[in-house]
């Protein structure tokens, strides 16, 4: 887009914010039904469930990762609300617990201090209730190529020219942590194609393919996932990241296909999904086009074959110890105690993670994604967890009392 052009449109948006959203977007007011309230209890190292059995020295390559992204980034805004934000909204309430952690000796013992010294947890309810669900992800391995031809039709699309997106709360205070994403159109700020439009080649003029892939549902996957692994016929992997989205809403298609009776409710994961996508291949794209959210990418260059792909918070995955969460409640990159159960053997899960992600599934402030990593034993995982449970974070104690 040229600059003018896009100085124009950068008008024109704020424009149609201020004028036209204000009265429609604004949220609801504190009593209205359904919204999604978090409170925060402070509680005591003791009362985490399974906090003595735990090997949290595994967790600090996560949390120093976290550490290098906010010396980097200073001023980014890591989100929360309430309690979590004025505790640990801002990299610099962060700064002295990570220098500690950068000089810690290994082991358990003095992981364990560091985080009974620097940090407080607290209980988290949403409306009073402090249980949740936790889901998993992955990262996909899929075949594909750098260019269309023969079973290669399925593009992975990169972030599209004409699409804009605004933070109303730059706009108006009381619409924080509220965006928007559209596109416009002569002079209009109208919302962008939906998946259905752009399956059908709204964005085909613009050539945003970065790899072809044989399956349209491992597209569909990695929509999902956010995230893959794309190897070439000479045996080389690109990997690509999220990198944008529509601006629609998130629809689970195993709740479309449950609803329509296709599969039973408690049978839905992963796997029963793409199961019946490729038993019904003349009703899978109808499916798919249900849920109207779509994923655009970027690749990645120079990564090495062991990194987790970047998460929200920009430092790179850690399987089995980062956590996707919802943002506008818990901010990135703060430590979060996780008590649920595995999906496969049932058995407690009972961990010590970093919210390093966000996901367009994950609402509320007991709810989260747990990243289980890439291979075989992560799509398994990661497709059949749907467990209920609570999680606690832990938030930077005021720097005078972690040196008493």
């Amino acid at each position: 887009m040229p600059r003018r052009v896009r100085r124009v449109a950068t008008r024109l948006l704020a424009s149609l914010v201020v004028l036209t959203l204000a009265a429609c977007v604004a949220p609801p007011p504190p009593s209205a039904e359904g919204v999604l309230r978090m409170t925060v209890t402070p509680v005591t190292f003791n009362a985490l469930p399974g906090w003595r059995d735990e090997h949290p020295a595994q967790a600090m390559p996560a949390f120093l990762a976290g550490c290098a992204v906010y010396a980097r980034n200073p001023d980014q805004a890591l989100g929360g609300t309430g309690e979590a934000a004025s505790r640990g909204g801002n990299p610099q309430q962060w700064r002295a617990a990570c220098d500690v952690a950068r000089t810690l000796p290994p082991g358990d013992e003095a992981a364990r201090g560091f985080f009974e010294t620097y940090f407080q947890p607290w209980a988290i309810a949403g409306n009073g209730n402090p249980n949740g669900l936790f889901t998993g992800y992955y990262e996909p391995e899929v075949r594909g190529a750098r260019s269309p031809g023969g079973s290669y039709r399925t593009p992975l699309l990169g972030r599209p020219n004409d699409m804009v997106q605004a933070d109303l709360g730059a706009f108006l205070p009381d619409l924080k942590g509220q965006r928007i994403v559209g596109r416009l159109q002569q002079g209009q700020l109208l919302p962008y194609w939906d998946r259905a439009a752009i399956e059908g080649g709204a964005l085909e003029r613009q050539r945003l393919g970065i790899v072809w892939l044989a399956d349209p549902i491992d597209a569909f996957v990695l929509q999902i996932q956010g995230s893959g692994r794309v190897r070439l016929g000479d045996g080389r992997v690109v990997r690509v990241t999220y990198a944008g989205q529509n601006g629609r809403p998130y629809v689970p298609i195993g709740r479309v296909l449950a609803d329509r009776g296709q599969i039973p409710l408690e049978q839905v994961s992963m796997q029963s999904i793409r199961a019946w996508l490729v038993a019904h291949p003349a009703e899978a794209v109808e499916v798919m086009n249900q849920n109207p959210s779509y994923v655009f990418f970027r690749e990645l260059i120079g990564m090495r074959p062991d990194d987790g792909p970047p998460g929200s918070l920009g430092a790179p995955l850690t399987p089995g110890r980062s956590l996707a969460v919802d943002r506008n409640f818990i901010p990135l990159g703060a430590p979060i105690w996780l008590d649920t159960t595995d999906p496969l053997t049932g058995s407690r899960l009972q961990r010590l993670m970093m919210a390093q992600d966000t996901g367009g599934a994950i609402k509320g402030p007991v709810r989260a994604d747990v990243f289980w990593g890439w291979g075989a034993e992560a799509e398994e995982k990661a497709g059949r967890m749907r467990q209920s449970g609570s999680q606690y974070v832990l938030l930077p104690r005021p720097v005078q009392a972690a040196a008493n």
